[in-house]
């Protein structure tokens, strides 16, 4: 709908409505690409959904920079989004379920004993015997963490590095970003290879090429 109906809100509504569709669709459709590139869930979840959930934000940085006469809008645009994929992305159906199955108290239903059937029974468990035991009863929504601690790990060290280059670049440059051409592209360079870094770091560490120093 047209900006001018009914204060935006139809617009906005409908526009949010579309991209949470969308985000979906990607996200099926990155799922049965990976399983049919033999890809694991991590690693198709950390390129290309990433990629495909994250390229609007990418396009909207960019406008942003033309736009305005600071980076402000840009980085804050991409701050801001993270924020919202973690905080309320994670956050609200996190408690949603967490509220579902807590309201079960004493008389958890079949599908959650087969949901969170323990490690090792009937080849296909979920969580450890003894989470199980503990939430049989008073029911939980628990999703145990496998390779979380060593991405978040990686993802943080090399944020840090990004954060510093973008400091560098304004105790030496002026700004985050502009630029002659040569500096351009050595900037957009680094930021490129942290991501390919961490991409690299945290695949050979899903197929095991060696071990995650943060397993339980």
């Amino acid at each position: 709908p047209p900006a001018s109906y009914y204060g935006g809100y139809a617009c906005f509504w409908w526009a949010l409505s579309l991209i949470g569709l969308t985000t979906a669709i990607i996200g099926d459709l990155a799922s049965i690409f990976g399983c049919l590139c033999n890809l694991k869930d991590e690693v198709t979840a950390i390129t290309i959904v990433a990629l495909g959930t994250s390229l609007p934000d990418t396009f909207a940085s960019m406008l942003a920079i033309k736009a305005d006469d600071t980076a402000d809008n840009a980085i804050g645009n991409v701050t801001g989004s993270n924020s919202v994929n973690v905080f309320l992305g994670l956050g609200i159906p996190w408690s949603m379920a967490a509220i579902y199955w807590s309201s079960m108290a004493g008389d958890m239903p079949a599908v959650w004993h087969d949901l969170y059937k323990p490690i090792g029974e009937g080849g296909q468990g979920l969580v450890k015997e003894s989470i199980y035991l503990q939430y049989k009863e008073t029911g939980a929504f628990v999703y145990p963490a496998n390779n979380l601690g060593f991405s978040l790990v990686v993802f943080c060290i090399l944020t840090i590095v990004a954060f510093l280059l973008l400091f560098l670049r304004r105790k030496f440059l002026g700004a985050e970003f502009g630029g002659g051409k040569i500096l351009n592209r050595i900037s957009a360079v680094a930021f490129i290879s942290l991501w390919c870094t961490y991409v690299m770091v945290y695949s050979l560490q899903v197929y095991g090429y060696y071990d995650n120093p943060f397993a339980s």
